[in-house]
This record gives C-alpha cells, structure tokens and sequence, in this order.
C-alpha cells in the first residue's frame, strides 16, 4: 500500500497530474479540479448473436432494449406468464418474435444464443441451470439467486457448461467504478478503513407498487407456473405484478438494492466479501400487506484480506425519502475519501502541507523532494465525470457480455462474483428476520456455524 500511495503523489505532485490536469501542482486556494472521463475500449461486432428474453416484465424489458442497441443482437423470442407482456413484446420487438408461457420451449430452440433471465427471482436458479445445460449463454438479472442455499449449484451449473454467465448488476461495468477501483490501487485515499453506501426511493413504483393491469386474472396469468416452485395459494393479482413486496419471490431492499452496492464495493476492492452480518429496519410507511421491510439499515465486517485491510461497510435504504431517489457508495481511507456514482467519483483528498513536521515526513517517505515554495498542496477535490454522450454502465455491461460471448472471453461479473455479491445480501435480511448476527466465509462462500 505505502508503493501505491506514493505512486499517487509522485503522479499528482510530481509528473503535472496530466489526468486531472495539465498545470502542473495546484498551489493552495486551487482545490477543486475536473477531469472527463471516456470510455475507449471498443466492441467486436463481428459475429451475429440471436436473444430471447425470459421475463419480459419491467426490468426484462429495459434489459432487451439495451441488449438491442448493440449491432449484430437481434431479438427472436420472449417468455412471460402474463399474456398482455407476449402481445407488447410483438409491438415493440416485431410481430415475428416467437412468444411463449413456457420457458423450456425457449431452450429447445435451436437458433437462440443467449437468454436474459427478468423473472421474480425466485426462478432465477432453476431457469439459469437449465439454460446452461441447454447450452444457451446467460445474463441473469441480480440477484442471481433467491437464497445462499442456491448458490453453490448454480455455479456448478456454469463451470459444467463453458458457457459466459453474466449477472445483471449493471453498475459493475460503468466509468465510476473502473475509475474509483484505479484510484483506490493507486493510493489515492490511502489505507481503506470505512465504507458506506446508500439507496433511497420516493416514488410509488421505485417502492414496488407497480402497476396492476385490468385485465389480470387466472385467465390472463398462469398463475400455477409461477408458483410452481413456492407456496401453493390462490391467485393474487398483487402477489404476481408487485411480487418484490412477497418473500417467496423475492429478496426485499437488501436483494434488489444493497447487491448493486455489494457489486460495486467488491470490484473496486477486489473484495471477496464480509465476514460477519447484522441488519436492522421496519416497516415504517408502506403499509400495503408486504412481507419486508421499507427501511433497512446494513452493518459488515470485512477482515483483512491480501487485496485489503479489514474495514467496515454501513448500508442503508430507504422507500419514505423525502426528497429524491439518490444514491451513492463512499470510501474512507487514510489520506482521503471517494465518493462513487456510476457516472462520476469525487475524490476528495487530506491537505498536504509543507509546514506540517508530519507532512514533511510523509513526503520524504513517498520521494517527493520539496523545492524552495512554502507551501504546496495537493487539490482538495477532484471530480471525475463521464464525459458527454457516454452510453452509460447497462450498456457497457451488456458489450462486455456480448463481447465475451463473440470471442470465448470473460464477464466482470460471473457466478463466483455474482454469488459473492448476492451472498451478504440476502444474509442481511436473514439477519433481519432471525434477529441475530451471521458469520459468512467470504473466500468458501459458505456459512459458519
């Protein structure tokens, strides 16, 4: 760590910091500076790839409009156990999209390459395994599964198959976070010791009360597939179209929110995960008959690793903001803090100054000379921002799986992260709901008694 924290001065200090800035050493009183952020690698458009999508519901859709933007991605069937889905797949795709309730018929087909998996994410596992088996490549929307149990198969599935499996956090791919994990490598914040992240919704469809159709019954749903796998009930028109607010499908705040930041968190890193977990909350506004929480508050434990020392994670998230739908991931180092959005770090810096005795020692520990000026200082803040016209993390994240599809390559989020994203997840609301505090072996991905 001490090499890469005195890599980050010398190139700040000493080499006229040419990705921040092209005057040399800010003097004091020069604390904020910006710097564009690009993305350059391109994308290797050379071999036609046929998609299917399975769950063609709200996030399943954004997820094919954007697997669409990509040249040579053609769409060419959807699955979906709610017919008035199959028939605006066809509006908005093309009348001559195969349209199915049963998503094994998808895995028959021949001339499909690739499936995105949008379902509740009590089917994640069970379609995932199959489409593997199938020999279909996989971009499985988060969290990839719907309980640690699940894991270990899943990933077995995929090591089995040679296939690319790609889960949906798609944050993982974006400028921010390549950016703020080259920062942290090289020292920019010093020795990590705290990190933080927090996600908060005010409207009612990003607190999952999504929309019910009038026409949503047992003659419309088939009702039965879709809890096929769970508790038998009658049909529940809420159960199905607003099934994020129901335990047997999904996984609350922490499965749909706090994986993103896990995703995030760990690739910046290099993290594994943590070790122990605890969780607290309520139900504090959304009083509708769900089964979790709308306010969840995260603590973590992650011990020293050889890509980290120990530190600490606070998560929180929250339905009953008051103000906007923000969100945000910070890291608190030694000599600074990153705040990290997928579009844009913010890396603010502890003053560095040569009348401080200390600061001189630190200076001569990192090989910085110091000329006759008085006092230098490095800037205060630096804002790294995506530069205008970039196409954003969801597109990147699916040229990255397309990309490994098209030349046998790898995914920056295969099962192995995948799990290790969505593991301390879904423990913290098993933490929530026993009341208790869960170890976790971050490297085993297994749980500790």
């Amino acid at each position: 760590m001490k090499n890469n924290r005195r890599k980050f001065i010398k190139k700040l200090g000493i080499a006229g910091a040419s990705a921040v800035t092209a005057t040399g050493l800010p003097l004091e009183g020069n604390s904020k500076q910006l710097t564009y952020l690009k993305r350059t690698n391109g994308l290797s458009d050379s071999t036609d790839i046929n998609l299917a999508i399975i769950g063609a519901g709200g996030m399943g859709s954004e997820d094919t409009n954007t697997a669409l933007k990509h040249e040579g991605v053609k769409l060419v069937a959807a699955c979906d156990l709610y017919q008035g889905r199959l028939e605006s797949a066809k509006e908005k795709w093309g009348a001559d999209i195969f349209t199915t309730t049963d998503y094994k018929e998808i895995l028959k087909r021949k001339d499909i390459d690739a499936v995105i998996i949008g379902t509740p994410d009590h089917w994640h596992k069970q379609i995932s395994i199959d489409a593997l088996n199938a020999g279909k490549n996989v971009y499985c929307e988060k969290p990839m599964v719907h309980s640690v149990s699940e894991g270990q198969d899943l990933i077995s599935a995929w090591k089995k198959s040679g296939k690319i499996f790609m889960v949906g956090s798609q944050g993982m791919s974006s400028l921010g976070n390549e950016k703020a994990r080259q920062l942290l490598a090289e020292g920019a914040i010093g020795e990590l010791n705290y990190a933080e992240g927090f996600w908060a919704r005010h409207s009612p469809t990003g607190a999952w009360q999504y929309p019910i159709p009038k026409d949503a019954s047992e003659k419309t749903v088939d009702w039965k597939k879709y809890i096929a796998n769970t508790t038998k009930r009658d049909f529940d028109a809420m159960r199905f179209f607003r099934w994020r607010n129901y335990r047997d499908y999904g996984t609350g705040m922490s499965g749909d929110l706090f994986v993103h930041l896990f995703s995030s968190l760990h690739f910046v890193t290099n993290s594994m995960g943590p070790n122990k977990i605890s969780a607290m909350g309520g139900l504090r506004y959304w009083k509708d008959g769900r089964e979790v929480p709308d306010v969840l508050l995260g603590m973590f434990n992650y011990p020293e690793a050889e890509a980290h020392p120990a530190f600490n994670l606070s998560l929180r998230c929250n339905f009953v903001d008051g103000t906007s739908g923000s969100t945000y991931l910070k890291l608190v180092g030694s000599e600074g803090s990153m705040d990290i959005k997928w579009e844009e770090v913010v890396l603010k810096r502890n003053n560095f100054s040569t009348d401080d005795p200390f600061a001189l020692a630190k200076a001569k520990e990192a090989g910085i000379e110091i000329t006759d000026r008085k006092k230098m200082v490095p800037p205060e803040e630096i804002t790294y921002k995506a530069e205008k016209g970039y196409k954003g993390a969801h597109y990147d994240h699916f040229r990255n799986f397309f990309t490994a599809i098209r030349t046998g390559g790898t995914v920056a989020e295969d099962p192995i992260f995948g799990f290790r994203a969505a593991a301390p997840a879904l423990l913290c609301n098993d933490s929530y709901f026993q009341d208790k505090f869960i170890k976790w072996d971050p490297e085993k991905m297994e749980l500790v008694s």
